[in-house]
C-alpha cells in the first residue's frame, strides 16, 4: 500500500511534467496518462485521482466564468476582458451565462475568486444582515 503523502507528491510530480510556459500541455497530459495506464504501477489509479483533481483545479483557475441577468454588449465583455487580464494575466478561457434570477449587475468567478455585483446577491447580504443579532 502507497501512502497518501506519496501519491500527492507523485501526482504534483507529474502535473509539473506537463507545465509548458507555466500552462498544462494538453498533449502532455495524454502522454503522462499513456504512460501510468502502459506501466499500471502499484497504487495507479489513485495516483491517477491525484493528478486529475490538479488538473482540475488548473483548469479552474484558467476559466472565468461571467453570470449576468442579460447578456452582455461586446464593448462592455471587451472592457471586462481587459481589466480581469491585467490581474489574471492572459490565456483565460472565457464562459458568459445568462441567469436572469441575478435581477441585474454581474457575477464574475475566476477560480476561486469570486467578484458578485448583483441585486441578487446584494439582497441575500441585507438579510442575512437582518437575520444576524
Amino acid at each position: 500500500m502507497i501512502s497518501h503523502r506519496v501519491l500527492r507528491r507523485e501526482a504534483k510530480r507529474l502535473y509539473r511534467l506537463c507545465l509548458e510556459g507555466g500552462r498544462v500541455n494538453e498533449s502532455r497530459v495524454r502522454l503522462v496518462i499513456d504512460h501510468i495506464l502502459a506501466q499500471r504501477p502499484r497504487g495507479h489509479i489513485r495516483l491517477l485521482i491525484q493528478f486529475q483533481r490538479l488538473i482540475k483545479l488548473d483548469i479552474q483557475r484558467r476559466t472565468a466564468r461571467v453570470e449576468t441577468a442579460v447578456p452582455m454588449p461586446e464593448d462592455l465583455q471587451a472592457l471586462l476582458r481587459e481589466q480581469v487580464t491585467r490581474r489574471y494575466g492572459t490565456g483565460l478561457h472565457w464562459e458568459y451565462q445568462v441567469k436572469p434570477d441575478l435581477i441585474g449587475g454581474l457575477r464574475l468567478r475566476v477560480g476561486s475568486d469570486v467578484y458578485d455585483a448583483t441585486i441578487q446577491g446584494r439582497l441575500m447580504a441585507l438579510a442575512e444582515s437582518f437575520d444576524q443579532p
